[in-house]
C-alpha cells in the first residue's frame, strides 16, 4: 500500500506558476498509474492530468492543456504537477491519487484507490 503526501501550493498571482509535489512511501511509484485532481469551493472533484505507470503516456482536461506538465522523479519517489501560466479558475485544492489497476491513467476517480491530502491553490486576479 501507498500513502502520498502533496506539497508546494500557494496564493499565487494570475500568470504566475507553481509545481506541486505529490510523494510516496510504503512502495514505488512505479507500480502505478497517477492522477492529479482538483476540487473548488461547491464543485465536484475533477480530473486535471494523468501519468501511466511507465512514465511514457500522459493526458490532460483540456483546461489545463499546454499550461500543466506532469513529471515522475523516480529517485525522489515523486510525481510533479508543473503548473504554469495560472488563472483564477485554476483556485482549489488539489490532489494527487494513484491506481493499481493496470498501467495507465484513468480521467475517472474511482479507479484511484490511493489518495493524498491535498494542497490548496489559491490563484488572484
Amino acid at each position: 500500500q501507498v500513502q502520498l503526501v502533496e506539497s508546494g501550493g500557494g496564493l499565487v498571482q494570475a500568470g504566475g506558476s507553481l509545481r506541486l509535489s505529490c510523494t510516496a512511501s510504503g512502495r514505488t511509484l512505479d507500480w502505478y498509474g497517477m492522477g492529479w485532481f482538483r476540487q473548488a469551493p461547491g464543485k465536484e472533484r475533477e480530473f486535471v492530468g494523468g501519468l501511466s505507470r511507465n512514465g511514457e503516456s500522459t493526458g490532460y482536461a483540456d483546461s489545463v492543456k499546454g499550461r500543466f506538465t506532469i513529471s515522475r522523479d523516480n529517485a525522489k519517489n515523486t510525481v510533479y504537477l508543473q503548473m504554469n501560466n495560472l488563472k483564477p479558475e485554476d483556485t482549489a485544492v488539489y490532489y494527487c491519487a494513484a491506481s493499481s489497476i493496470g498501467s495507465s491513467w484513468y480521467r475517472a476517480s474511482g479507479l484511484y484507490a490511493y489518495w493524498g491530502q491535498g494542497t490548496q491553490v489559491t490563484v488572484s486576479s
